[in-house]
């Protein structure tokens, strides 16, 4: 099994949808192109940002294969398998594995939940023998599985149990959890870090990898952050994480996650809307957006590396 630490920024791509909400995968090669051309390393397949959980099983093999086509060796692909089916994944495991991906990550069973870390281990084994030779992420986001239990005692048994555990999308605000399994095993698995307005945290606490789905847009910003940290600068690290937070504010403000959609569509690729239960953005809403990103200056932190439409 090929594996090595990710360090950087890995984009957690939305699903293109057409305006009846079927897959627009025929974007996806330019979408593939825009991330490559702002130096993000990789792409989350199918994850929350993507709406894994909202698609049909062909559907998220669709996906799949669209964007591994699209990537084309240039960017780390990491597809995420998301059913509340332990089978299911296992399906969508072995697929991610022949036609080429670097990695698997696994969503826990969010209707029938594993309760202890031991159910969860044994939930990931099975997903993970079903790959054997796929590098295995967990990923952790209790805001929206509802599976609570801390990263590090799970860890201790994945260690022991799983051969291709390789590490952790961890999108929990538990930065001393975080960090005990950064520390874990000598430093031996890949913790990813899953909220985009706390990179310099996590970093300070020993993060070099992140997944999220501002990175989509807004890449050359958390660039920044990062190169700004590792030389030592600070204070204008924490300039650009201050920058981070307005953007992210505006999802909060605007309707959570769809303002991702609305994000991309300013800067020219249009992803349509979120399927239900997320509910469409109306164009006078999209119009108050638009002119908050005007007002916030967006554009002036972004067009060192985006070509605008």
């Amino acid at each position: 099994m090929n594996f090595k630490k990710i360090e950087g920024l890995i984009a957690a791509p939305f699903t293109p949808m057409n305006v009846d909400n079927s897959l627009n995968v025929d974007i996806i090669p330019q979408y593939a192109d825009f991330l490559h051309e702002n130096k993000v390393k990789g792409v989350f397949v199918g994850g929350s940002t993507g709406e894994g959980v909202s698609l049909t099983h062909e559907e998220q093999i669709t996906l799949m294969h669209a964007w591994i086509k699209a990537a084309k060796g240039r960017l780390v692909t990491i597809f995420m398998a998301g059913s509340p089916s332990v089978e299911a994944c296992k399906i969508l495991a072995q697929e991610a594995a022949s036609c080429g991906y670097d990695a698997i990550a696994y969503l826990p069973p969010y209707y029938f939940k594993p309760n202890s870390v031991n159910i969860l281990a044994d939930c990931c084994a099975e997903v993970a023998a079903a790959a054997p030779n796929m590098p295995f992420y967990y990923y952790h986001i209790p805001v929206l599985s509802n599976v609570h239990l801390h990263m590090l005692p799970f860890l201790k048994i994945v260690h022991e149990q799983i051969p291709n555990f390789v590490g952790i999308k961890y999108s929990d605000a538990n930065l001393m959890d975080c960090a005990q399994c950064l520390d874990f095993a000598d430093g031996k698995y890949d913790i990813l870090w899953g909220r985009d307005e706390e990179l310099l945290a996590a970093m300070a606490m020993g993060v070099r990898g992140a997944v999220g789905s501002t990175y989509n847009y807004a890449a050359p910003v958390y660039h920044q952050v990062i190169s700004a940290f590792q030389n030592g600068h600070l204070a204008k690290a924490l300039e650009y994480q201050h920058k981070s937070i307005e953007i992210v504010r505006l999802l909060g403000k605007y309707g959570g996650i769809r303002v991702g959609k609305a994000f991309m569509k300013a800067m020219g690729i249009d992803c349509g809307h979120f399927r239900l239960p997320i509910t469409r953005m109306s164009d006078a809403v999209y119009q108050d957006f638009l002119n908050e990103l005007e007002q916030i200056g967006f554009y002036e932190w972004i067009k060192s590396n985006y070509q605008l439409a």
